[in-house]
């Protein structure tokens, strides 16, 4: 059988010129401003439940002293909401969620959900010591972490640009809240640990909703199948140092005052309603966009909870406090511009390889089987 035909050179122009067509994209094109508008409606709808329930968390557990029996009510309250809306939504599309097997679970997202509660439940416990300044100074540095663990992940290329923008971010915040909290050591290492835990909770999550094969790009799926893994971590820790107490209680299970107990079972239902639209927008802006992208979000969320603190608290600023918050922006505008320059080259390095390979590589069409190597090459 004699050698097969090479195909025209214009079929190939025509694979690689849509690839080539997306090196045009830049700050100034429709396809960033839909990106970033989407992004930005994805940041406001994360901000407004984030700030809301820190403020509900920061209240509610200084009076109640029992943050992870709060945490562990909430987690069944959004299991079954996540529940109830994927039953929704199945009836009205008659399309079956997904639901992952036994293996895949266990493998996939238990360990996504035992970082995630433990990061939740340090941070809500916290707050039984310090102040929501210093809650936020100190969770801030969980950008750094999220760093950290994306570059072991290879979620995120290893670039000095990158490390400064996350530096000069989390530099700036320590400026916008020095001296202006209570330092309290307890609660600082709590705090702590739950930024190193919300490192490696974020960086987890990305993978797993982020992966085609495991079906969970989906908030509410993604909340239905990593609450029951969450309750399993919380429940013990839970039961140990809140059980005796929690029953003991006048506000709830000896109580004597049923509309007292019905006023506070309202609040519990309240954050975790909060709770549960926080998740899901962290899930929403998280499988559109990246782990690291969703904390440098959080930053701006985090002034605007400073902000709102020292008004609420009557905290006052100085000159290094305003000299922070101009560097946080410029950090945050710097990483945006960084994202998209980069979206630019990283594309335009794809289509200098396709290009060499047309040049250079003339017995790789030679066949079938390695024109379709080429396609699938072009098709990534």
């Amino acid at each position: 059988m004699g050698k097969k035909r090479r195909p025209p050179m214009r079929v190939i122009e025509d694979v690689v010129e849509p690839k080539a067509k997306i090196v045009k994209t830049s700050l100034c094109s429709c396809t960033f401003i839909k990106l970033a508008l989407k992004t930005l409606c994805l940041v406001i709808f994360y901000y407004t439940f984030s700030i809301g329930l820190t403020f509900y968390n920061q209240r509610f557990i200084h009076h109640f002293k029992i943050p992870l029996s709060l945490t562990m009510a909430h987690l069944v309250i959004k299991f079954i909401l996540a529940g109830l809306c994927r039953c929704l939504i199945q009836v009205c599309t008659s399309k079956e969620r997904v639901t992952l097997p036994w293996d895949m679970n266990v493998k996939k997202v238990a360990p996504t959900g035992i970082a995630s509660i433990l990061d939740i439940a340090l941070s809500n416990w916290s707050f039984e010591f310090i102040t929501v300044s210093l809650y936020t100074m100190t969770k801030s540095t969980a950008v750094v972490f999220i760093l950290g663990f994306s570059l072991c992940f290879r979620l995120e290329k290893p670039r000095w640009s990158l490390i400064f923008v996350v530096l000069f971010i989390a530099g700036g915040l320590f400026m916008f809240t020095f001296q202006s909290t209570q330092f309290q050591l307890e609660g600082f290492l709590m705090v702590f640990a739950a930024s190193i835990l919300s490192g490696l909770r974020w960086t987890l999550a990305q993978i797993v909703t982020q992966k085609h094969e495991i079906g969970l790009s989906n908030p509410l799926d993604m909340m239905f199948h990593i609450q029951p893994w969450m309750i399993v971590g919380l429940l013990p820790l839970s039961i140990a140092f809140e059980g005796e107490l929690l029953s003991a209680k006048a506000d709830f299970f000896r109580y004597s005052d049923v509309s007292l107990v019905m006023r506070n079972a309202g609040l519990v239902l309240l954050g975790a309603v909060l709770a549960f639209f926080l998740e899901f927008s962290e899930f929403l802006l998280l499988a559109n966009t990246s782990s690291l992208t969703l904390s440098i979000a959080g930053i701006f969320k985090e002034i605007c909870t400073l902000y709102l603190a020292a008004t609420v608290n009557g905290d006052k600023m100085t000159f290094l406090n305003g000299l922070g918050l101009v560097a946080c922006l410029a950090g945050i505008s710097l990483h945006v511009i960084l994202k998209a320059v980069y979206r630019k080259t990283d594309t335009k390095e794809l289509s200098h390889d396709l290009e060499m390979l047309i040049r250079n590589g003339e017995a790789n069409v030679d066949s079938d089987d390695e024109i379709d190597v080429f396609n699938a090459r072009t098709d990534r």
